[in-house]
């Protein structure tokens, strides 16, 4: 059997979804499940049982030897919550007891971390075993997330092979219950829809124009095929980036997203808010060359194409589920 945390959330329903596809329904899902509008990412999908996240440690005493598989998907994420403790229970804490769950019962683990360990880019977005005491997080979600990572490296007992994926910018179906924290193309939409109009922010650095603030954008689809090509291959353990290794700007991203709705463009530009003005990131790129070199080698999504499928077949039609 398969252990899937996060079940209920943006990635990890679309990785269900996925596993459905592909044949796989014994499958233990696990999330706080009592969150409303996140249960429709759960309709129509197939799983053997399904474990509320406070209960998990419970019912693996009993059915830990049934697991096989562990994909760790389940986290908190809001970029602009500033309370530490709550991602430490829940980021660090949490994901310390699925490690030696995995560890003691010998379980390959795949687990999500994230390109927001890696701050402002000052030492590159390489994803350097060596250098996690050098990268400079710019909050606390991303401070937890790279808490785990240096937690993870300097265990002696393992799981028998673990994967640390930093998902960099994602978005894709089943994202509409993130609200802020959902990805530029979601938002770029609903403005669009309502206003005819979207408004990205303007550049306060020298070295960009207005809308070249640019981030490594990779559909979701592409997302939950790297996650299974890790499980299945089982390749060196440690930290893997997950993103198309391109770069490419919110201008080009909503460009996209008025093509695929069919509307003449209208972009204008605001200020970025004092707030998070000093912090923004103006450029994000995966290297790619770790992840490529474990012969991944089904082609990405380009923007235009997965703008163009979310668009069409789910934000276009009422926000269908993947």
């Amino acid at each position: 059997m398969i252990l899937l945390t996060g079940a209920s959330g943006f990635i990890g329903s679309c990785l269900l979804a996925h596993l459905n596809n592909i044949g796989q329904d014994q499958i233990i899902i696990t999330d706080e499940f009592e969150t409303e509008p996140k249960q429709k990412n759960l309709l129509g999908k197939r799983y053997f049982v399904k474990v509320h996240r406070t209960q998990l440690f419970d019912w693996l005493l009993i059915n830990g030897q049934q697991i096989k598989e562990v994909y760790h998907l389940g986290a908190r994420t809001d970029t602009a919550e500033k309370h530490h403790q709550i991602f430490h229970q829940l980021n660090l804490s949490y994901s310390k007891k699925i490690w030696q769950f995995c560890a003691a019962y010998q379980v390959p683990l795949v687990y999500a971390s994230s390109a927001a360990t890696y701050g402002l880019g000052e030492m590159g977005f390489k994803e350097n075993h060596f250098t996690l005491n050098d990268l400079q997080p710019l909050n606390p979600y991303a401070v937890s997330k790279n808490n785990f990572d240096k937690w993870a490296l300097a265990q002696e007992i393992s799981p028998p092979s673990w994967y640390g994926l930093k998902f960099f910018n994602v978005y894709g179906p089943n994202e509409f219950h993130k609200h802020r924290m959902a990805s530029v193309v979601f938002h770029a939409f609903k403005q669009i829809k309502e206003t005819g109009v979207m408004k990205l922010f303007r550049s306060h650095h020298p070295d960009f124009a207005d809308g070249a603030q640019s981030r490594d954008f990779i559909y979701v689809k592409d997302v939950v095929n790297i996650c299974q090509y890790f499980m299945d291959k089982l390749p060196k353990s440690g930290l893997y980036n997950v993103g198309t290794g391109k770069a490419r700007s919110f201008q080009d991203l909503v460009e996209a997203t008025f093509k695929a709705m069919k509307i003449p463009k209208d972009i204008q530009f605001i200020d970025t808010p004092l707030d998070i003005r000093d912090t923004y990131q103006y450029f994000t790129e995966a290297d790619m060359n770790k992840t490529i070199g474990i012969d991944y080698k089904q082609p990405f999504w380009s923007l235009e194409e997965g703008v163009a499928d979310y668009v069409k077949y789910y934000l276009d039609s009422n926000y269908t589920i993947f």
